[in-house]
């Protein structure tokens, strides 16, 4: 069914006037329908999960198709060179400046990797205080780097904590977990550094509540921010806005219903690619979100550029390479 999906919307898409413009007030972006330039026969993706940019410009992603885990391109969508062959369940992708961290969730570790694709650090289930009895309870899906080389691993689709590790690999201390309260999780699917108001913080996903999550660097809950009718993914911040893939609408239960959405530095929506305009009442309350264009099928993840154009990978779509979308 995903394939049929994605066909139709691919075609849909095709079908298009070029000069439609997507988004809302001044986060406005047009669709380049043939950015991407790879051969799907030679180099084929299975899932993108995630994709960055490097410190040279060029854009990385990381497909669970293990012909060519990581593919990256330059900004005119040119395949430049592909490495991995081992990451069956490639799914978190974040750049530390010259290094990769990589997620497997099917085997359930987590890579420090080179630009190259030698990998430098493996890290598998923890086995301080007995947290993961069982090592593939350990299903890690994201990793957010800090300053002083200290890495977070969220556990989105395992027991829910995050997972705080010094540069070397060693365990710290750890937060969240699943259950009930807004200190809790369900479904830490993304985790990143927001120093977007001056001293850094921790921005974790909560997909199945329809929100993000701050904390302190040492796991003390700040605040929600919560998203009504959307399943975000992982939080990528660029300037001073929050950007995210939205996988479903409004619930994890519905399927084909991506979106992107858009946050500025109070965490106000401004802007859905795909969905719905953000409409706040008068108390200043978000109200529900959805999809309003047949843009994506399932939305997993967003990169955003030195120009400020938006690259979007998606899952469960039917293998389509990741679309851009230049801001205008």
């Amino acid at each position: 069914m995903a394939a049929i999906g994605s066909v139709y919307i691919a075609r849909d898409l095709y079908g298009k006037d070029k000069s439609v413009v997507y988004g809302h007030n001044n986060m406005k972006y047009k669709l380049d329908q043939a950015w991407c330039k790879a051969d799907p026969l030679k180099n084929p993706v299975n899932d993108c999960h995630e994709m960055v940019q490097d410190s040279s410009g060029r854009i990385i992603l990381l497909t669970n198709e293990t012909k060519n885990n990581v593919m990256i391109f330059n900004t005119s969508g040119k395949l430049l060179k592909t490495w991995g062959n081992s990451f069956p369940g490639g799914h978190g992708l974040t750049l530390d400046g010259e290094h990769l961290f990589i997620t497997d969730t099917n085997k359930h570790q987590v890579y420090k990797a080179t630009l190259n694709g030698k990998i430098l650090l493996t890290l598998d289930a923890p086995k301080e205080d007995n947290l993961y009895p069982k090592p593939e309870q350990f299903v890690p899906t994201e990793v957010a780097v800090a300053d002083n080389g200290d890495f977070y691993v969220a556990d989105g689709y395992g027991l829910q904590y995050i997972l705080h590790y010094d540069s070397s690999g060693k365990l710290l201390r750890y937060f969240g977990g699943k259950g009930e309260g807004d200190e809790k999780l369900d479904n830490a699917h993304g985790i990143c550094i927001d120093k977007r108001n001056g001293s850094p913080s921790l921005l974790v996903t909560d997909r199945t509540r329809n929100c993000f999550k701050s904390f302190t660097m040492e796991g003390q809950l700040l605040s929600v921010i919560k998203l009504p009718g959307a399943c975000v993914c992982r939080p990528v911040i660029k300037g001073e806005n929050l950007y995210a893939a939205v996988l479903r609408s409004p619930d994890l239960g519905a399927e084909k219903t991506g979106f992107v959405t858009i946050l500025n530095k109070q965490n106000k929506v401004v802007s859905n690619l795909g969905g719905t305009a953000p409409v706040y009442d008068e108390q200043g309350k978000l109200q529900p979100m959805a999809q309003a264009e047949k843009i994506f099928v399932h939305p997993h993840d967003v990169c955003v550029d030195r120009d400020d154009n938006i690259y979007v990978a998606q899952w469960a779509s039917g293998k389509v390479y990741p679309y851009k979308f230049k801001r205008v």
